[in-house]
């Protein structure tokens, strides 16, 4: 029988914001800003190896914002799904370290962001201070990432409980319909 304390943490604060039972969105929102940081470092770093540079990097600039924004909505979500997890708990540690991790990349970003910005915005290659906090940022958020990961799959946070997962286990009996499912 499952722990009381880890059941509550697979249930949704709120289905309409954060997600129904074993359908959280909070891993479906984190891939806008992750392809859009890890998009922003692949142009900053192409944007030195063409002749003309400048739409590389105002490109990696936009993708930065748009990431940032991203993020702050995945955040919204991903703090509801804190609030499922009893505090006290080495998995609400490794939420609050993840949240933490995430605010502080955000920010970072939001700063880069402002910094590319500034002036006239890009005009040739990015700047070697901007392409390293671009990957400084993206390496933290790898390690954010590997928390976030602990905490569904280790922790089986707004993970189904176990019978509801054996459903998908199920051989299905002789002549039965298989287009179900």
């Amino acid at each position: 029988m499952a722990d009381p304390l880890s059941g509550r943490a697979k249930r949704p604060v709120s289905a309409a914001l954060a997600g129904p039972y074993g359908h959280p969105f909070h891993p479906i929102l984190v891939t806008v800003p992750i392809g859009a940081w890890v998009a922003s470092v692949v142009f900053d770093i192409a944007s030195h190896l063409v002749h003309d540079p400048a739409f590389l990097a105002q490109g990696a600039m936009w993708l930065i914002a748009l990431g940032v924004v991203g993020a702050l909505v995945a955040a919204m979500v991903g703090f509801l799904d804190l609030f499922a997890i009893p505090p006290g708990t080495r998995a609400f540690r490794v939420g609050l370290l993840h949240m933490t991790l995430n605010l502080l990349v955000t920010a970072a970003y939001a700063g880069n962001f402002l910094w590319r910005h500034a002036g006239h915005g890009p005009a040739g290659s990015v700047r070697a201070g901007m392409l390293t906090l671009n990957a400084v940022s993206l390496v933290v958020l790898g390690v954010s990432g590997y928390l976030g990961g602990k905490l569904a799959y280790r922790y089986g946070v707004r993970v189904a409980d176990e019978i509801t997962q054996a459903e998908g286990f199920v051989a299905p009996r002789p002549g039965a319909d298989r287009s179900a499912g």
